[in-house]
């Protein structure tokens, strides 16, 4: 595997700091070597946010990412401002409703209603983070289900775990049926 250093973008309250704290966490259950660092945008709810995760087989020697092997954006400003800061052959997610100008480079560009299917098909928008970690997942195969699963479960608020668990599923199945 060697390293992959994952960024996920959108805006504040979309979840993406939590869903990088919990693809580290699914890492560190996989046995794999993992590290976490977010950034908030000044005006927190509504402003920038990103979560930046680094997996690798071996030991990490420097946290930050540079250039991604995945991006993952769910507004068209994280699209726009990273998408050239992803590696050639490299993997861009973005959500196909809020990004409507789609970023170009050589790049595998991956588009799902990420947000949507979170609202229609789970009855909440808000588990869209959860429904992101089963998009990345499925398409760049960082960790295996159970793993994810397992993090998902060990971070989400008590009460909520089924509605996660489904969340996560419908991640999942948005890629595997397309």
């Amino acid at each position: 595997m060697g390293r992959i250093d994952i960024r996920l973008s959108g805006s504040g309250g979309q979840g993406m700091i939590t869903a990088g704290a919990i693809l580290g966490g699914a890492a560190v259950k996989a046995n794999k070597n993992a590290v976490q660092t977010k950034s908030y945008g000044p005006e927190a709810r509504g402003g920038a946010a990103r979560a930046e995760v680094v997996i690798s087989d071996e030991e990490i020697n420097f946290v930050k990412v540079i250039k991604a092997n995945v991006l993952v954006a769910l507004t068209q400003e994280a699209a726009d401002k990273f998408s050239s800061e992803v590696v050639d052959d490299g993997i861009v997610i973005v959500d196909d409703l809020l990004v409507k100008n789609k970023p170009s480079g050589n790049f595998k560009l991956y588009s799902y209603p990420i947000v949507k299917a979170a609202a229609d098909s789970v009855g909440k928008a808000m588990v869209a983070n959860i429904v992101t970690l089963g998009v990345v997942n499925e398409i760049a195969n960082l960790v295996d289900y159970d793993s994810l699963e397992k993090a998902v479960l060990g971070k989400v608020p008590k009460g909520t775990e089924e509605l996660n668990k489904k969340a996560l599923q419908v991640g999942r199945e948005l890629v595997q049926n397309s």
